[in-house]
């Protein structure tokens, strides 16, 4: 079910959440947290789909603020979402034009769930200090995407210098797989320690360099960062780790597949499928508490130049 509200306020939205919860029997209980989705209008749909899947493990009320130019004029549109058109949640589109998209923690404080954490997601470009805006002090988790900035690496460089616990990047979430295969082949033998590494992929990929910010800390051996291709959608694609007895090598080779060979060891062929928003999103949403791991890696593991 999807009730639009155009030209509305955030007391009638709320006021329509009530009425709808009363007439409906859609209510909040179950919902583990609040899910505060900052976008632009127009972009809402994939985000919302992303968010819905990800709501079958994480049952959420979801509240979207997409916003557009300054300039335009002074108005709010609401839309609730209920029942098959919100998967296990409540969804709450506020489009918010001009002027009215100044008070952001305004718009929203009214529609959280009480008592109940709020995580933050930008899915395209993000404040430089998510914690300091208006939505980001809200949560307890604040989710970005370094990828879907202009700049990558420049929005990597950034969130280092100014992250604060509870920053998250989905950079770093699509390593996971990458680094529970690494570590999984190093607690094979030989039992040998690794020299140096090497870590490729396109130019401006995030996850390429914080690999090897990971690797670089936890094995605390040289790490190069080779830019291999000029397709930067592509991702990481190669990892060597040079022993005495030869090289360890993780190599995608089919989007969903990759490969892993060492001196004296048959080849295996290994899943690393791709990750989907929703997967990534449905991962951070798991933990609620900083990430301690990536906050020592961003601020201790990242080179100068990266």
């Amino acid at each position: 079910m999807i009730i639009t509200l155009p030209d509305t306020t955030t007391s009638k939205v709320t006021k329509t959440l009530v009425r709808i919860r009363d007439e409906a029997g859609a209510v909040a209980l179950g919902r583990v947290l609040t899910l505060i989705i900052a976008t632009s209008i127009g972009e809402e749909e994939d985000v919302i789909a992303a968010a819905n899947d990800a709501s079958r493990e994480h049952p959420m009320r979801i509240i979207v603020v997409s916003t557009d130019r300054a300039d335009a004029d002074a108005r709010l549109d609401a839309e609730i979402r209920v029942g098959g058109d919100a998967g296990a949640s409540e969804v709450v589109v506020l489009r918010a034009h001009g002027d009215a998209a100044r008070d952001q923690h305004g718009l929203v404080t009214g529609l959280l769930l009480p008592d109940a954490p709020v995580v933050t997601w930008w899915p395209g470009e993000c404040p430089s200090r998510p914690g300091e805006t208006p939505l980001g002090d809200l949560a307890q988790r604040r989710i970005t995407d370094a990828a879907a900035s202009a700049d990558p690496l420049a929005r990597l460089e950034r969130l280092a210098r100014e992250y604060e616990p509870g920053d998250t990047d989905f950079a770093w979430t699509r390593l996971t797989l990458w680094r529970a295969q690494l570590a999984a082949a190093l607690d094979q033998p030989p039992y040998e320690p690794v020299e140096r590494v090497e870590v490729e992929g396109p130019p401006d990929s995030p996850s390429t360099v914080l690999l090897a910010a990971w690797l670089r800390r936890q094995l605390q051996v040289p790490v190069e960062v080779r830019v291999v291709g000029d397709d930067a959608t592509a991702g990481l694609s190669r990892v060597v780790l040079h022993r005495s007895s030869g090289p360890l090598t993780l190599e995608r080779t089919e989007p969903a597949i990759a490969r892993l060979t060492q001196a004296g060891q048959p080849t295996h062929e290994l899943s690393l499928p791709r990750r989907t928003l929703r997967e990534c999103l449905a991962e951070e949403l798991r933990r609620l508490d900083p990430d301690d791991v990536f906050g020592d890696v961003l601020r201790s593991g990242l080179e100068p130049s990266a």
